[in-house]
């Protein structure tokens, strides 16, 4: 059975009812929550304080117009900003700072970005400032009972910064074709207070369904990354590891374990061959040693594997053309990973990087691979992890 935070609920109304033969209710928000929004900001936002820099996120700049006429005086590409870096979340400019993004538009001048950082220094940050960075976040904590199921799902959805509805709606749609076909208790929610203790330690993986964007406060964070650490599950897809720039180290480089560097353009989608590297895990059991599927192909910064990820499948470079905007070079060579597993203390993490395309999502091998990894980070697969080293599951008899 599956539980969802949408409609009336998810606007903080407080409503509970069932949608569909029911399959599917609305989230009730706490009153306790409901008068904290009443109360007043969120203040315990990441980068609440922090100077402006050519490192903030890119939408604080915007916020301010002091900020923006000065990092616009060196950078003139600030005043003709394409329409999807604005104010209002989600947007592009949540997932972009100024370096990035003058890498991504061909003006990263070492010389420049110094003078910019300078001038973005002497900024005051005011209260104003404050509560405009936290304002895209959320503390409402949903009421809920957890459907009965052998596994116990909570599926995350809060965005700030590229939502693509499609990819995040057939996502959804093929999980919970999974849950009802093998029993799991599901909850699907965009708020990100939810990430709680109380919450978290109720369910057996937290799936974060294409998540792009700073989403979750400071308290939250640390939800989430005691959760893990502590024997939790997590599973990432696609979109959940392809922000340009991340404001969330621990997220980025230990959770998930590698950077994103960019995926193909023109052809933006193509065939490639997916490889299975490791046929030993209960992730890759009844597939095929390799298959070749159409989607959008994220190269990283960096191999997973120094950081004790155990790689699940690769991409063979030689099936498509690793070429990104501006003729960006996007090869990793003879080892590209694409999905892999690891250990975060006793928890229990998968990544993902298939499933830009809807079509992925009824692909037959993609399907299997999704289902066999949330088993698995969820604590029913073939191994666990112990102090970050992975150890054979002991099955009672």
């Amino acid at each position: 059975m599956v539980f969802q935070a949408i409609g009336a609920a998810a606007r903080g109304i407080g409503t509970l009812g069932l949608v569909g033969a029911g399959i599917a209710a609305l989230f009730a928000v706490t009153p306790e929550a409901q008068a904290q929004r009443r109360g007043g900001p969120i203040l315990d936002c990441p980068l609440r304080t922090a100077p402006y820099s050519v490192d903030s996120p890119l939408i604080d700049i915007l916020l301010n117009p002091r900020a923006k006429a000065v990092a616009a005086r060196e950078m003139p590409m600030m005043n003709n900003l394409p329409a999807r870096f604005n104010t209002t979340v989600p947007t592009f400019s949540s997932i972009m700072s100024l370096r990035s993004f003058g890498g991504m538009a061909g003006s990263n001048n070492p010389a420049q970005l110094e003078r910019v950082n300078r001038a973005l220094a002497a900024v005051p940050v005011t209260p104003a400032d404050q509560a405009a960075r936290c304002a895209r976040y959320d503390n409402d904590r949903p009421d809920f009972a957890i459907p009965q199921g052998r596994l116990r799902v909570l599926v995350f959805e809060k965005m700030t910064g590229f939502r693509d509805g499609p990819s995040v709606e057939a996502a959804r749609a093929a999980i919970t074709q999974l849950a009802r076909r093998n029993n799991w208790g599901m909850v699907i929610t965009e708020k990100g207070g939810a990430i709680t203790p109380a919450i978290l330690n109720r369910f057996d993986v937290v799936i974060w369904n294409n998540i792009s964007g700073d989403v979750l406060t400071l308290t939250q964070r640390r939800a989430l990354q005691n959760y893990v650490q502590r024997g939790g599950g997590f599973v990432a897809m696609h979109g959940s590891g392809g922000d340009p720039a991340y404001f969330w180290d621990w997220y980025v480089d230990t959770l998930i374990g590698a950077r994103f560097a960019g995926h193909p353009m023109n052809p933006q989608f193509q065939d490639a061959r997916v490889v299975v590297e490791d046929r030993r895990t209960s992730i890759t059991a009844g597939l095929p040693a390799e298959w070749t599927m159409k989607d959008e192909w994220y190269s990283f910064k960096n191999n997973p594997r120094p950081g004790g990820a155990k790689v699940i499948a690769t991409l063979d470079e030689r099936s498509y053309s690793p070429v990104g905007m501006g003729a960006q070079q996007l090869r990793m060579g003879n080892d590209h990973p694409i999905a892999w597993r690891k250990c975060v203390g006793n928890g229990r993490s998968f990544y993902s990087a298939i499933g830009h395309m809807p079509e992925t999502y009824s692909e037959p091998h993609h399907v299997r691979l999704l289902q066999q990894a949330i088993e698995w980070a969820g604590g029913q697969g073939d191994t666990l992890c112990r102090a970050g080293r992975e150890v054979p599951q002991r099955r009672r008899r």
